[in-house]
Order: structure tokens, then sequence, then C-alpha cells
């Protein structure tokens, strides 16, 4: 049996597009967590990854062994466990309405969140315009809501992917954010240690997303979709519009009043994106026969 790589190993495997064994990049997202795997070593590696990529197989393997570095969520619910990500948008308030509709229609949302990033705020960000507002809980408390109400959106723990968080510090100074390999698995790592029965994708594209153009945003789509069921997780991809603001008022307290307004039955695109993403969330998780 060979040795196992050793992070310089890996690094020069991504950098020259040879294969690895079973394991080097699990590996290699363990040392990421502990710290075995040193800042200048993450910094190479990120960058090998965005300039050679890691192929299919070698997604799959890097987001597994992120997902596999810290905690992994269990649940024992009466419905099938769902969630949503989306890459996000100017005025994408859609996970404030999405996860009640799901949860009021028999699905369980444990829905770990982010905050923004650039100039519009994430979901973590327009929760906390309400006073009072907590975007941290223990894992006893996350439990006891999502089995009681349907539904939670918290923050990530500290214990939960944190290869991805050492490794999403690493890509923000070294120029490497647009890998789709890395945000593929910096995405996925959080979401399918959340114990998710199924998943779907909003991925957007436009002037006020992050992929501009349909292709770009294709891509992602593919790259996601094909990674999570990979991984073992049932997903489905959307490509949604991102030419014109999704809320017509923006600002986190603005959008927490526009998912409100859609839940009491105003119309809009938020509503329109919302109903089409909850359609495909509920066949998924055998709630329904079709969209």
């Amino acid at each position: 049996m060979p040795a196992p790589l050793s992070p310089a190993g890996v690094i020069a495997a991504v950098r020259d597009g040879r294969a690895m064994p079973d394991g080097a990049l699990a590996a290699f997202a363990a040392g990421l967590a502990t710290g075995e795997v040193g800042d200048a070593q993450a910094g190479a590696f990120a960058m090998a990854v965005l300039l050679r990529g890691l192929g299919p197989a070698g997604r799959v393997a890097l987001t597994e062994g992120m997902r596999d570095s810290g905690r992994l969520l269990r649940w024992d619910l009466p419905g099938p466990v769902i969630d949503k990500h989306s890459t996000g948008g100017i005025g994408d308030c859609v996970s404030l309405v999405l996860a009640p509709l799901l949860a009021a229609a028999g699905a369980f949302v444990p829905m770990i969140s982010g905050r923004g990033l650039g100039h519009s705020g994430g979901t973590l960000d327009k929760l906390e315009a309400i006073p009072g507002w907590q975007a941290e809980l223990d894992p006893a408390a996350f439990a006891r809501i999502v089995r009681a109400e349907g539904a939670a959106i918290v923050a990530a723990s500290p214990d939960i992917a944190p290869a991805d968080r050492r490794l999403y510090a690493i890509r923000d100074v070294t120029g490497t954010v647009e890998s789709i390999d890395l945000i593929t698995a910096s995405i996925l790592s959080k979401k399918l240690a959340a114990g998710l029965g199924g998943l779907v994708l909003d991925v957007k594209a436009g002037s006020g997303a992050f992929m501009k153009t349909r292709a770009e945003a294709e891509a992602l789509a593919r790259a996601l979709m094909e990674t999570a069921v990979g991984a073992g997780c049932p997903t489905v991809a959307l490509l949604t519009g991102m030419e014109e603001p999704l809320a017509p008022a923006l600002g986190n307290a603005l959008e927490v009043a526009e998912a409100m307004a859609v839940l009491e039955g105003g119309p809009g695109p938020l509503r329109e994106v919302t109903l089409a993403l909850g359609a495909e969330a509920l066949v998924l998780a055998g709630l329904a026969a079709s969209p």
C-alpha cells in the first residue's frame, strides 16, 4: 500500500493534474481543521485548485473531507429534513419565506446560514435586524427548535466544517475566491454536515449576482448539484435571474418586512422564486408528486 500523501504531496498532485490515492483530500481537509496544514500550504493548495481544478471526483472527495472535519448533525424527526441554498443577490430574502413554508408543509428545515459578502446582507444579517434575535444557538437548542417549530435559521457553530472556516479565510487573501471547485466544497461542506435528506439550490445569474452570465451560473449549478449527489444528498438546482432586485425594498430590516408581506399573501418576484424553489424541495422530500 502506498504511503499517504503529505500536504506538499497533495499540492504537487493538484498542481500537476495527477490522480491521488483515496483519502488524500480528506486527510488534507482534516489537516486544515487541526492546523497540521500550514497557511502557506493552504494558500498554495487553493491556487493550485484555481489553476488546475480537481475534477468531479476530486470535488466530491474534498467536499466530503471538509464536511467530515467537524461535527455531523443527526436527526430523528417525524418527517423529511431538507434545506435550500442561494448563491445570493440583491434583495434575496427567500430563506425567510421558504423555511416557514416548508415547515408548514411537513418538512423540517435546519438551516445553517451565513452573513453577507460584499454589498448585500446575508440571511443572518437580515434576521439580526429583529430586536433580540440571536444567530448563535447551542446544538441542543437548535435541535429543540427544529423539532418544535419545523425550522430554525442559525449561524454555523465553530465545530461545523472547521476545514471550510480555515480555507475560506485563506481564499479571501490569496485571490482564489473564484474557484468553482472551492466554492462548491465550501457551500456543500456546511450544508451536508447538517444531515440533510435533500437540498434545493438557487443559483443566480445577472448583474446583481456573483455569477454574471448564464453560462457561469450553469457551470456552478452543475458542479454543486453533481457534487452534492455524489456525496449522497439528493439535490436539484434552479437558475434564477438577478438582473433586478428580488425584493422591492433593500436593506436588512426592510427585507424582513418584505418577507413578512409575502408570507401574508403579497405578490411579486420574491413570491414566485420562493414557490418555485419550495415546489422542488417538496418533491425531493417526497411530500409532493411533482412541482
